[in-house]
C-alpha cells in the first residue's frame, strides 16, 4: 500500500470486496524486522480468503445520502478438483463532504474495480496462487495552487487508475519446514492539477521457515523491489529528475527460541536493507514472551525501525506561502537521512471466563525527524528534530451473554518534540506538531443478536482535540440494524455520524493545500445475497 512518492498511502487506490476478507491483523509497534523500512509504528495486515472458501455467487449493494450507490458482485467456482477461482467487480459513488460553513466541498468520488483469484493445489506439498486486479475512478477536488504573487483556487478532478498481478508458490517440505516465493507487479497512474505520476513496482520475495532442533523456529528471507516512476509537474511544484528508478535489496532472519517449553520464548531477529537514498539500514528486534498459564501472556520488546526518505524529500522544488503575497522556495535534499525510532514495549493479555483483557505500554525515542532548514538555495529538507512518545493501550472484550458482546479500546498518548542543536527551521513550532495527535481516544462496540433474526450493532468513538491543526474533539456514533429472513439473505440499514450534522477530522497539509472539509451524518440501506 505504501508509496515512496511522499512516504504515505494513496488511500483512494485501496479497496476490496469486504466479504472476501478472512481476517485483519493489527501488530503493535515497529514491524521492521519482518516488513522492512517504513513499518515504524505498527502494521495492519489484511488477509483475503482462498478461492476455495468463496464458492458460489454473491451480490451486495445499496444506496444512501452520503453513500450514493455501491455494489459488489463475486462468483467463485471450480475448474478441476484442485483448481478454484473467483472473479469479482466493485463500484461505489460517494457524495461530497461539507465545508466548515456547511456548503458543498465539490469533492464527490466514484471508483470501479474488477479482479480474479486462482488457487491451485496440484499435490499436497505445493500450492499456487495467482490474483490480479484493475481499477479506475475520479475524485473531484479544489486545490489552492501557489502562483506567485498569489494563490489560485483550482477546481479539478483527480483521475486514478491502475492494477496489479501477484503470484505465490508455497512448498511444504514437512511440518517443520516450508518455502514461499512471491512475485508482484503493480501499476498506478494519478492525474491531478498539480502533478501527474505514473509508477511501476516490481517485487520478488522469498521466505523459508524451518525448525532447528526442538527449541528454534527460524524464518529467513530475501527480497528485491524496484520502483520506476515518471512525474510531470507544473510551475508550482517540480521534481528533478522527473524520472527515477529506486531499488531496495533486503534480507532478514528471525529465530523464536523456546527457553522453557510452553512457558518462555525469546525472539531475536533483524532486517538488513539497502536503498538508493541512505544506503544500508539495520532494523533489529528482541522480544520475550512469558506464558504463566494457558490463559495469560506477558511480553516485552525492544525494536529499531527507520522511515527512509521519499521522492519528495529528496527531489522536490515548490513555492510555499509564508504570508500575504509572500512565498519561499522549498527544495528537496539528496542527503536527507532516514528518520529513526527505538521502541520499548510491554504488554499483558489475560482471558478469564467471558472476559478478555489486553494491555500494552510503550516508550518511543525518535531522531532525525524532518524539518525545513534555511540554505543558500532557499529552504531545504533537514533532520533537525528529535522527540519521544509514550502511552498505554487498553483493549477489553466481554461476552455479556450468548446474544450480547462488548468490545472497547482506550489509548493515551503523550508526544514531546524538540529541535536539535543547529536547527533554524522558521516554521517549526513543536507544540503544533505535538498537537496533531490526540492525547485520548476511546471506542466502544456493542453487538446484539435480537429475536426474529435481527441484529443491532453500534460503535461509539471519541477522539480528543487536535490543537495543532485546529480540530476540536468529537464523538461519533454509528448504528446498524440487520435482518436475516433467510440464511443467505440479509437486509440492513446503517446510520453514520449520528451525534452531529458534521464535524472536522483533519485539515490540509502545507505541501498540497486543499480546502478544509467536514464529515457529515448519513444513512444508507444495504442488501447482501449469497446464492
Amino acid at each position: 500500500l505504501y508509496t515512496p512518492l511522499f512516504s504515505g498511502v494513496f488511500w483512494e487506490y485501496q479497496d476490496t470486496v469486504l466479504e472476501d476478507i478472512e481476517r485483519i491483523e493489527v501488530i503493535r509497534g515497529p514491524g521492521a524486522t519482518l516488513w522492512g523500512a517504513n513499518a515504524m509504528n505498527g502494521i495492519v495486515n489484511i488477509i483475503t480468503k482462498s478461492a476455495r472458501d468463496t464458492q458460489g455467487a454473491l451480490f451486495s449493494g445499496g444506496a444512501g445520502t452520503e453513500e450514493r450507490g455501491f455494489a459488489s458482485v463475486r462468483y467463485g467456482g471450480t475448474l478441476t478438483s484442485n483448481l478454484f477461482f473467483r472473479v469479482y467487480g466493485k463500484y461505489f459513488n460517494r457524495d461530497t463532504f461539507a465545508t466548515p460553513s456547511g456548503g458543498d466541498a465539490h469533492d464527490a468520488w466514484w471508483m470501479g474495480r474488477g479482479g480474479f483469484r486462482l488457487d491451485w493445489e496440484p499435490s499436497s506439498p505445493n500450492k499456487f496462487t495467482v490474483e490480479g486486479e484493475a481499477y479506475g475512478g475520479i475524485l473531484d477536488q479544489i486545490y489552492f495552487v501557489p502562483m506567485p504573487p498569489t494563490t489560485v483556487a483550482v477546481t479539478n478532478s483527480n483521475v486514478s487508475r491502475g492494477g496489479h498481478i501477484l503470484g505465490t508458490w508455497t512448498h511444504t517440505f514437512s511440518e517443520r519446514s516450508d518455502l514461499r516465493l512471491q512475485l508482484y507487479y503493480d501499476r498506478t497512474h494519478l492525474t491531478t492539477p498539480i502533478f501527474t505520476e505514473g509508477r511501476d513496482t516490481y517485487d520478488v520475495d522469498v521466505q523459508h521457515r524451518f525448525q532447528a532442533g526442538t527449541r528454534n523456529d527460524v524464518v529467513w528471507g530475501l527480497g528485491y523491489r524496484l520502483y520506476a516512476d515518471n512525474v510531470d509537474t507544473n510551475l508550482a511544484i517540480k521534481l528533478f529528475p522527473p524520472k527515477r528508478r529506486t531499488q531496495i535489496f533486503s534480507t532478514f532472519v528471525q529465530d523464536a527460541i523456546t527457553l522453557v517449553p510452553e512457558k518462555l520464548i525469546l525472539t531475536l531477529g533483524s532486517k538488513f536493507e539497502h536503498n538508493d537514498y541512505t544506503g544500508f539500514e539495520i532494523q533489529p528486534n528482541v522480544r520475550l514472551t512469558y506464558m504463566p498459564t494457558e490463559r495469560q501472556t506477558l511480553w516485552g520488546a525492544i525494536s529499531r525501525a527507520v522511515r527512509t526518505p521519499s521522492r519528495v524529500e529528496s527531489d522536490i522544488s515548490f513555492q510555499q506561502p509564508i504570508g500575504p503575497g509572500q512565498f519561499a522556495t522549498i527544495v528537496g535534499n539528496p542527503n536527507f537521512k532516514s528518520e529513526k525510532l527505538i521502541a520499548y514495549e510491554l504488554g499483558h493479555r489475560i482471558q478469564y471466563k467471558n472476559l478478555y483483557f489486553d494491555t500494552a505500554a510503550f516508550y518511543n525515542r525518535y531522531d532525525d525527524l524532518r524539518t525545513i532548514e534555511p540554505s543558500a538555495s532557499g529552504l531545504v529538507a533537514g533532520n533537525g528534530l528529535k522527540g519521544e512518545s509514550y502511552g498505554i493501550e487498553l483493549g477489553p472484550t466481554y461476552k455479556v451473554a450468548d446474544w450480547w458482546r462488548l468490545q472497547a479500546a482506550y489509548t493515551w498518548l503523550q508526544l514531546q518534540l524538540s529541535r536539535k542543536p543547529g536547527s533554524l527551521d522558521p516554521f517549526m513550532f513543536e507544540k503544533d506538531i505535538e498537537g496533531r495527535s490526540p492525547h485520548h481516544q476511546f471506542t466502544l462496540r456493542s453487538s446484539f443478536d435480537l429475536p426474529q433474526h435481527l441484529q443491532l450493532d453500534g460503535i461509539l468513538r471519541y477522539v480528543d482535540s487536535l490543537p495543532g491543526i485546529g480540530v476540536a474533539r468529537y464523538y461519533v456514533l454509528d448504528l446498524r440494524l440487520g435482518w436475516n429472513p433467510y440464511k443467505d439473505l440479509e437486509f440492513s440499514i446503517v446510520g453514520q455520524n449520528l451525534l452531529s450534522r458534521r464535524h472536522a477530522e483533519f485539515t490540509p497539509s502545507a505541501l498540497v493545500q486543499t480546502q478544509p472539509t467536514q464529515v457529515e451524518s448519513g444513512v444508507y440501506g444495504k442488501v447482501t445475497w449469497h446464492f
